[in-house]
């Protein structure tokens, strides 16, 4: 359902920001669902904050530019490139991740991200692909995988930034601090919106956005993980770029060429491979390394039965 309410969300953005600019639609967006999720969860993260209020605020604050760099992008990327492009393109974030984890904590990558790497760029080829026009990207397509590394910083940080602290109250935070963000971006480089005349369609897609696309599907989410495989998890989640090209099929007409559908196909497949093999191969090591565990005891005590 989270995946299904995110794929949504790019549907409802790309047919909102010819009316809404961006900025102010990332404004509007996460202020609301800052001021929501924290009038919803005031008496919990009160708490927390008299505990550390410097630290939540800094690390909220550092979050929430990524998260408002990330979600600008990828709105400002769907005013020229499809619902389609912008879901799958959007979710290479899940290979780049082991990338950028290499080079800030060390990790090296594993063979699957490697392996995943190497398939996504050949779907980002695919994608790219023009027929007799011969490859291209269009701004909005580059700008969506800008999109993509933004997410990338965001979920390593919050990685690093989760030990210690409470994540509810690191998520208001970063709402309302992308959001404040939103509007001051809005406001230097974008025509404010006339919100007295906003037709009800615009309103529904803000409301939708908020409420839905935020607060709603964060709550599914971790309501999720903490329920679920990991491995599971993250396969169901990665469905948040098929939803986004069957409601953009089904609901703004848009038309796959063989070459975009191939490259939908391999980034798909980049991406369980990226995230759910490796994890299934550590499951596995894990049983088998039980299973030697259980093997020796019974052999050690076989072994004290003869001796006795």
């Amino acid at each position: 359902m989270a995946a299904a309410i995110w794929g949504m969300g790019t549907v409802v953005i790309k047919s909102t920001v010819d009316e809404f600019p961006p900025s102010w639609l990332v404004g509007v967006r996460f202020l609301g669902a800052g001021i929501i999720l924290g009038i919803a969860t005031a008496p919990r993260i009160a708490a927390r904050w008299r505990e550390n209020p410097r630290g939540h605020l800094r690390d909220g604050a550092v979050l929430g530019v990524m998260l408002f760099l990330s979600y600008w992008a990828n709105s400002t990327g769907l005013t020229d490139t499809t619902a389609s492009n912008s879901s799958f393109l959007t979710t290479l974030y899940v290979v780049i991740i082991p990338f950028l984890g290499w080079a800030i904590i060390r990790k090296k990558p594993t063979r699957f991200n490697l392996a995943a790497a190497f398939v996504c760029v050949a779907g980002v080829a695919c994608v790219a692909y023009g027929g007799a026009e011969g490859f291209s990207l269009r701004f909005g397509d580059l700008i969506t995988l800008l999109s993509a590394l933004f997410l990338s910083f965001h979920v390593l940080y919050t990685a690093k930034y989760a030990p210690g602290r409470s994540m509810t109250l690191l998520t208001v935070i970063q709402f309302v601090v992308a959001g404040v963000l939103g509007f001051i971006v809005g406001g230097l480089t974008e025509p404010v919106p006339d919100f007295a005349h906003l037709s009800p369609e615009t309103w529904v897609s803000l409301i939708y956005l908020t409420v839905f696309a935020s607060c709603v599907a964060l709550g599914l989410q971790n309501a999720a993980v903490a329920r679920v495989d990991p491995a599971q998890a993250a396969l169901f989640l990665a469905t948040e770029s098929v939803f986004g090209v069957t409601f953009s099929i089904l609901l703004l007409g848009e038309a796959l060429t063989v070459s975009s559908f191939a490259g939908f196909a391999l980034i798909f497949a980049g991406i369980v491979i990226s995230e759910y093999l490796p994890l299934r191969a550590e499951k596995k090591e894990q049983e088998q390394a039980a299973l030697a565990a259980e093997t020796e005891a019974a052999d050690m005590e076989e072994a004290d039965a003869f001796m006795r």
